[in-house]
């Protein structure tokens, strides 16, 4: 019986077709980066180093709030929260904080919250770190002095990290590294996240 090159083009495409469906199913990361949610697909231009996982709960960490008082991620729920942990040791830290402010800026009256903790644990930086966010208006001065956040939050220590963090207090996305948190790719993540329901 003599098979036609039709027919065996039809059945090779179809073992294609098989075969990439399979695929797709196993690891579904290779067009859906870091999973189905509809963030991975901003994790460009200046949002490359986006990692968008499933949602999970921010951690119960506490921190220093401005005045001196206990303060916890969960004391934001309501709002997008673009946390971010530094150090007035970390270059890059102090280089990006700029583009925090900027965006704090530009959500202002909005529900969003950026808040920016130092880890500095060397209590004579704490003034210089201060100072500095005074310089970069209007982000508060939140502080870590025992250096644990960074290693509650995904990045695991990473320095500078950010964490995007819903309305809901789950963390929807992190990013490892300095980033221009005033660009447009910047803010249409942050806009994706003030437009899911509250």
């Amino acid at each position: 019986m003599r098979i036609s090159k039709a027919a065996v083009g039809a059945i090779g495409a179809g073992v294609l077709l098989i075969a990439g469906a399979a695929l797709l199913y196993a690891k579904p990361d290779l067009i859906f980066k870091g999973g189905r949610d509809p963030l991975a697909t901003l994790a460009a231009g200046t949002m490359t180093k986006l990692v968008v996982p499933e949602p999970s709960a921010a951690p119960d960490y506490a921190f220093i709030a401005p005045d001196g008082s206990p303060a916890r991620l969960s004391d934001f729920r309501g709002k997008v929260t673009v946390v971010n942990v530094w150090a007035m040791w970390c270059a890059p830290c102090r280089e990006e904080m700029p583009t925090l402010a900027a965006l704090a800026r530009a959500y202002e009256g909005q529900d969003v919250a950026v808040v920016t903790i130092d880890v500095d644990h060397d209590p004579e930086q704490a003034g210089p770190a201060a100072g500095f966010l005074r310089a970069n208006a209007p982000l508060p001065f939140y502080r870590d002095p025992k250096f644990q956040l960074p290693f509650e939050l995904p990045g695991k220590g990473g320095m500078p990290q950010t964490v995007l963090v819903d309305r809901q207090g789950r963390i929807r996305a992190h990013l490892t590294g300095g980033a221009d948190w005033a660009s447009p790719e910047a803010r249409r993540v942050v806009d994706a996240l003030l437009a899911e329901p509250a």
